[in-house]
């Protein structure tokens, strides 16, 4: 059995739509920023928080968890700099509790969602793995603590884990069931889509003076599905024994400009959208690109998506909501 911390967010609930086709799943979430509606009916669900103790003990001694992947964070970069007591509690603190209660109970095989935010401002094409690690904000350094931790925790504890740093995830699932549903929203193919679906004025684009060829910045856009790929590639790489602890970037190798993106958005749903240009917003790198060669060499994985599958997936998804809504 798998326990998924996190299980209801955004990427969580997709991992384990797909994951519970093969596998026993329980769901631990405390439902903060996750939807209860948006977790598979064939998975267990536990509500409770990540940082309490007893309800961690709880869960390893009624289930026979075999791994745990982590996806429960705090991830609004903003949000970090303004409370970032709230980053390193819920991030570092929260995530030290449950590898203590794991080792506690002989749990050892780790999955952890980790982010292009640990690199910082990269001022390569692409970005690999052997990038020096400087993160910008308090989100970023409360994921690579995590990091570290992780591999000293291996030394110590021979605790096998497998880090995955996201870029860009977006879009929804193919039967568009669940998607992309954040309040505040904040990443950029689901404002869009909102916009052309009337639920907000305008698009503001933060700065259009970066060194990129159209001026505005250039971003690396992975489907959600994809990085659930990849969570049960690298799960069943450690499960099997042929991997003890690994790092790898996701990424679709492709970066895409904001306009780019708009200009996307336009030509999938057929709708003209209304956009203010306005300043940069600081600490914006103009470029952040992946290359996810080495989990391809790895676990062969590699993005199936590209961005207009990846917005029409969404599209379908917001429109379905949408008639909810009304």
């Amino acid at each position: 059995m798998i326990l998924v911390v996190g299980g209801a967010g955004y990427i969580g609930s997709h991992l384990v739509k797909e994951l519970v086709e093969t596998k026993e799943v329980v769901v631990l979430d405390n439902l903060s920023t996750g939807h209860r509606s948006l977790v598979d009916r064939r998975a267990h669900f536990v509500e409770g928080d990540l940082g309490d103790e007893s309800v961690l003990d709880e869960l390893f001694s009624n289930y026979p968890i075999e791994a745990v992947m982590h996806f429960a964070a705090n991830s609004l970069v903003g949000e970090s700099v303004q409370h970032p007591y709230k980053y390193y509690q819920n991030n570092v603190a929260n995530t030290l509790t449950l590898l203590h209660s794991m080792i506690d109970h002989g749990v050892k095989n780790f999955i952890f969602s980790s982010t292009a935010a640990t690199y910082g401002i990269p001022n390569v094409e692409l970005i690999d793995e052997q990038q020096p690690t400087h993160p910008i904000n308090p989100y970023g350094r409360s994921k690579l603590m995590v990091e570290q931790i992780l591999a000293d925790f291996a030394d110590a504890y021979d605790l096998h884990y497998v880090v995955l740093r996201y870029f860009n995830a977006a879009g929804a699932h193919e039967s568009a069931e669940i998607g992309e549903a954040h309040d505040p929203e904040t990443h950029l193919i689901p404002i869009i889509l909102q916009h052309l679906l009337g639920q907000r004025e305008k698009i503001s684009v933060f700065g259009t003076d970066y060194n990129t060829p159209d001026g505005t910045c250039i971003r690396d856009y992975i489907h959600v599905t994809d990085l659930a790929r990849a969570h049960i590639l690298a799960l069943n790489a450690l499960l099997s024994g042929e991997k003890k602890t690994a790092t790898y970037n996701l990424g679709n190798g492709k970066g895409y400009s904001v306009k780019e993106v708009i200009e996307t958005c336009e030509r999938v749903t057929g709708r003209k959208a209304t956009v203010e240009y306005t300043e940069r917003r600081p600490g914006d790198p103009a470029r952040l690109v992946a290359t996810s060669e080495k989990i391809f060499k790895e676990l062969g994985w590699k993005a199936e998506y590209g961005l207009e599958e990846i917005i029409a997936s969404a599209w379908k998804w917001h429109k379905k909501e949408f008639i909810k809504v009304k």
